[in-house]
């Protein structure tokens, strides 16, 4: 409906300026060229009725103008809106003539809320993909748009949920997309607010694009930027169509990046500081077995957590009730697991079911961090704090590595290939790391990494959520970091005025 008043509302301009030149025209944009498919028939009635409306209230516009009368009662024209199922429509038979646009606002399900039927319907337009049950359900419209666009001049914009452009989406989405088409224009990410009382907002991008040649500028939207771009890739970027794939050992010679260790234990072998003095009550002899726990949120606000670590315990340590209790109920939870794998850990009940404990120091890297911030706090550890599966560890890392890692560079690089959580960051070690092109080492990036960790030693009581909070991040953390940025960006040999995007771009041209 709207996109039909706003072509209207055109068509009645042109007819005024004709008018006032002497040449009479006669309205010639119907809603009969409009054609739709919704799944819910009260929709279907209401759209009819819209447009219905929208015809009779942009008619009367137009008699105002001609300052003549037009006899459009009763209506004959209809748009073409059926009920039925958009993604299991054939849509060259409600359009076998093809169509100028394509335009949609489709349904935003993640991959983790999706009905059994709605799995069959993306299984159906993504037959030839693998790893589909990762992709968000708005992908099903692209494949779509694209598939029905081969070899006519139909171009399409759609509203999407903004996750189609980040993280694993790209090499699962894009890569078969750009077989066939190109984005002629997008938005960048942007809230969409509700209407309703809810205060959530949805993430949202808007995509256009097509099959064939476009001699138009491709322009990319960022908030009040407009960006005139040679090429805009699947990060809505202007650099090369680059897709970062999930790859398993980094791409330059580097330490490996790996998960943490994961319990999967139902909470029986984490510890509060409270559970823990109360362990220790019961039984001084397992003070040995205590091991501090770091996961995304104990590292970056300071909070104190514990884990029982058994590796090296004997058949008669696990025998004391204090560490017996929580092993039987972890192998009870375990039991009680959907997943085989799960409940064949259930013999192994005092162990994590994942160990990656790293035997040096590390660096932990919080899985999901705040998108306010313009780092993710990133530190060394020593081997006996037990890393957990929400942070990533880089063992055997070394100070440049801490110091590139902190870096303007890779946190230019993260924003735009990790995932998100909402709009927070989800760093992937295989996505993120894994595909880093790294500089050259460099003495003075050493120099710039140790300034950073000497700041926040002078800030003993304060977390990294705190240091790194935009609005209270102390001035000397700041200038450090600053110092670190450019002799990273001298490193790289990129000049230090390019803008983040301008970094990506390079970075992704190294990767090619």
């Amino acid at each position: 409906t709207e996109t039909y008043i706003a072509i209207r509302t055109l068509e009645n301009e042109t007819i005024g300026a004709l008018r006032d030149l002497g040449v009479q025209c006669e309205v010639l944009v119907s809603i009969e060229n409009f054609h739709g498919i919704e799944i819910n028939d009260f929709a279907v009635a209401v759209a009819r009725t819209a447009l219905w409306i929208a015809e009779s209230q942009m008619l009367k516009r137009t008699a105002s103008i001609l300052d003549k009368k037009l006899e459009f009662l009763p209506l004959k024209s209809a748009a073409h809106i059926e009920c039925g199922n958009a993604l299991t429509r054939n849509w060259k038979e409600l359009v076998p003539d093809g169509v100028d646009y394509i335009i949609s606002n489709p349904p935003f399900v993640g991959k983790t809320f999706r009905t059994k039927e709605q799995q069959a319907e993306m299984s159906g337009v993504f037959a030839d993909v693998k790893g589909i049950g990762n992709l968000d359900y708005v992908a099903c419209r692209f494949g779509k748009a694209a598939d029905f666009m081969i070899g006519t001049q139909t171009r399409a914009a759609l509203v999407s949920t903004n996750s189609i452009c980040q993280g694993e989406s790209i090499g699962l989405l894009w890569k078969k997309l750009f077989e066939t088409i190109h984005i002629d224009f997008a938005y960048r990410t942007f809230k969409w607010l509700s209407d309703s009382d809810d205060p959530a907002a949805v993430h949202c991008v808007i995509v256009a694009f097509s099959a064939e040649p476009n001699p138009k500028p491709r322009i990319i939207f960022d908030g009040d930027r407009k960006i005139i771009a040679k090429n805009i890739n699947a990060y809505l970027l202007d650099a090369p169509d680059l897709i970062v794939e999930r790859r398993a050992e980094p791409i330059c010679d580097v330490p490996p990046m790996n998960k943490g260790s994961q319990p999967t234990d139902g909470g029986h072998l984490l510890l509060s500081p409270d559970e823990r003095d109360e362990l220790l009550r019961r039984d001084p002899r397992a003070e040995r077995f205590i091991r501090r726990f770091v996961g995304a949120e104990e590292y970056i606000n300071g909070k104190a957590r514990y884990c029982l670590w058994l590796v090296d315990a004997t058949d008669d340590e696990l025998k004391m009730p204090a560490i017996a209790e929580r092993v039987e109920a972890v192998r009870e939870f375990r039991l009680s697991s959907r997943k085989a794998a799960t409940r064949a850990w259930a013999t192994r009940s005092h162990l994590f079911t994942e160990i990656r404990q790293p035997t040096t120091n590390y660096l932990p890297v919080p899985r999901v961090s705040g998108e306010r911030r313009r780092y993710i706090p990133i530190g060394f550890m020593p081997p006996n704090v037990i890393a957990g599966d929400a942070a990533s560890v880089v063992p055997n890392a070394d100070l440049f590595i801490f110091g590139v890692l902190e870096s303007s560079v890779h946190m230019a690089w993260m924003r735009v290939v990790a995932g998100r959580l909402g709009m927070s960051y989800r760093y992937s070690g295989r996505i993120v790391y894994n595909n880093f092109v790294w500089c050259a080492h460099s003495p003075a990036i050493e120099r710039t990494a140790q300034s950073i960790l000497d700041v926040r030693s002078r800030y003993p009581d304060r977390s990294l959520a705190s240091l790194y909070d935009e609005t209270t991040m102390p001035d000397d953390l700041r200038a450090a970091h600053a110092a670190n940025d450019r002799a990273v960006l001298n490193a790289y040999g990129f000049d230090e005025s390019l803008s983040e995007d301008a970094i990506v771009s390079r970075l992704m041209q190294k990767n090619c």
